[in-house]
């Protein structure tokens, strides 16, 4: 046995003359090549070198090459067998072919044509291989707590495969409700660190008086109410992983004190003066749009390019196609179970209004809404009469056009105030003058109007108000720039 120790092509050929021919050929073309002799010994070499072609004469001194053939597909070894025979026919070719053959030579064959041969077999195993990965990340209907299959969640699971390994910082965003701490604890569980802590902490729920305590801890007495010394989030996350939810809510002193941490790898408690180095790893999550939050100067663009090393973006429910259906599917079975129900099924009308409708709430709201369905109902199937509104045909957040209608800027409207209804006496109100030219304005100043308008109505919340508008948070962020850069020259 002649070659390198990590060969690709593993050529078995017991007439020496032809093997030294054909090694040459494939040496010549950069290929590196071992050799073996005998039945056994190539079987011995398959097993232990696992080469990645196989050239195997049929006709060898101890056994008939198919028998290899053979061994290989049953152990279903990863190798690419090309079977070589002087007696070519079509009843050889077709039985080595099914045996899983990925090609036929018959001798004899020019150098051209065994390079080719060899080309091409490792070029197919190479694509095959590739096709293999993308059907089984392409196969998982289930990742660490998310339910999905759609595209774009295969996306956020192959980002969570690839992070999970490394201690840099992810940053999640997405709309309420689309699994941000579910993300979180799915990088977490998929890392080294998944024996260690998980500790999670909302920025947008705690004072911010009591955020620091809450983040590094306190000892006892440095503020009134502190009896005890207490251990912060950072220093529980110890060897784990910190998640920071809603981190944009930060004040800008805790933002600095934040980064400050992050570049040290130190936390004092507050009233405390001894630094104590903790190794964590830190995600955070946020449902704005952290860049917008920058420039508005509401977040430290220090902070930010530390945080968003790894961004992962949780796509919202309503564009995540038939993964509707599966959670709910989902949901609807474990609360059955919980609350002694029967309910196996949606009907088709239930189910088609369900995947249709628009989901502001996304995740969340979905949960909630079969929830409802289980504990009010009961039955085999749930049907269009069991969904709560807005499903059921009432009007509410999500029900798509005409809600748009309902969010107007009445500067825009024309109105003065009164309301616009029909005189008390029951006499039909005049039709209204039509308006001068005068009166007509830019439709960008009436459209920027009814954005605002909806976006004061919704508390600033800019997903809440492009979901009431029918239109995606990029839109509304996309033209606030654009007002912003062009002043009163925008255009709709």
């Amino acid at each position: 046995m002649t070659g390198s120790v990590d060969a690709p092509i593993l050529l078995v050929e017991d007439t020496p003359s032809l093997a030294r021919i054909y090694v040459e050929y494939l040496k010549k073309a950069g290929f590196a090549v071992e050799t073996a002799e005998t039945g056994a010994a190539a079987l011995t070499l398959i097993e232990t070198r696992q080469p990645r072609v196989v050239l195997l004469d049929l006709q060898l001194p101890d056994m008939n090459g198919m028998d290899i053939l053979r061994r290989v597909r049953e152990q279903d070894l990863p190798v690419a067998v090309v079977v070589i025979t002087a007696h070519g026919s079509v009843n050889i070719a077709v039985e080595a072919m099914r045996s899983g053959a990925y090609d036929f030579l018959v001798k004899p064959f020019t150098a051209e044509r065994l390079v080719v041969t060899v080309r091409n077999t490792l070029e197919r195993t190479r694509l095959e291989q590739i096709v293999e990965t993308y059907r089984d990340d392409l196969a998982r209907d289930r990742f660490h707590g998310f339910i999905g299959a759609s595209l774009g969640m295969q996306a956020v699971y192959r980002i969570i495969d690839s992070a999970a390994s490394s201690k840099a910082t992810v940053f999640i965003t997405g709309e309420s409700g689309t699994g941000k701490e579910v993300c979180a604890e799915a990088i977490h569980r998929s890392s080294p660190r998944f024996d260690g802590p998980f500790v999670a902490l909302n920025c947008g729920a705690i004072p911010g008086e009591l955020m620091e305590s809450e983040m590094f801890g306190h000892v006892k007495g440095a503020f009134t109410g502190a009896v005890a010394d207490r251990e912060g989030a950072a220093s529980r996350a110890d060897g784990g992983t910190l998640f920071l939810d809603e981190i944009c809510e930060l004040p800008l002193d805790l933002q600095t004190k934040l980064l400050r941490f992050i570049q040290t790898g130190t936390v004092q408690k507050v009233g405390g003066t001894t630094p104590q180095r903790v190794d964590i790893r830190i995600v955070c999550a946020t449902n704005r749009d952290p860049l917008r939050e920058v420039e508005a100067g509401r977040f430290r663009e220090d902070l930010y390019y530390r945080l968003h090393v790894i961004p992962v973006h949780l796509p919202p429910l309503r564009e995540r196609g038939s993964d509707v259906l599966r959670i709910a599917e989902h949901f609807l079975t474990e609360y059955a179970r919980e609350e002694g129900r029967h309910f196996e099924r949606y009907s088709p009308d239930a189910a088609d209004r369900m995947a249709t409708y628009h989901w502001p709430g996304n995740v969340r709201q979905l949960q909630n809404v079969v929830r409802n369905i289980v504990v009010l109902h009961d039955g085999e199937e749930v049907t269009p009469e069991m969904l709560p509104p807005p499903l059921a045909g009432g009007s509410g957040p999500g029900t798509r056009p005409p809600q748009v209608a309902a969010v107007e800027a009445p500067a825009a409207a024309g109105h003065d105030g009164d309301g616009g209804g029909a005189p008390l006496n029951g006499t039909p109100a005049a039709p209204p003058a039509p308006p001068s030219p005068s009166q007509v304005r830019p439709l960008w100043q009436v459209e920027k109007e009814a954005i605002e308008h909806a976006i004061r109505a919704c508390g600033d919340n800019i997903p809440r108000a492009a979901a009431l508008l029918g239109i995606s948070p990029s839109t509304i962020y996309r033209k606030k720039q654009a007002w912003e850069q062009g002043g009163d020259q925008q255009r709709a």
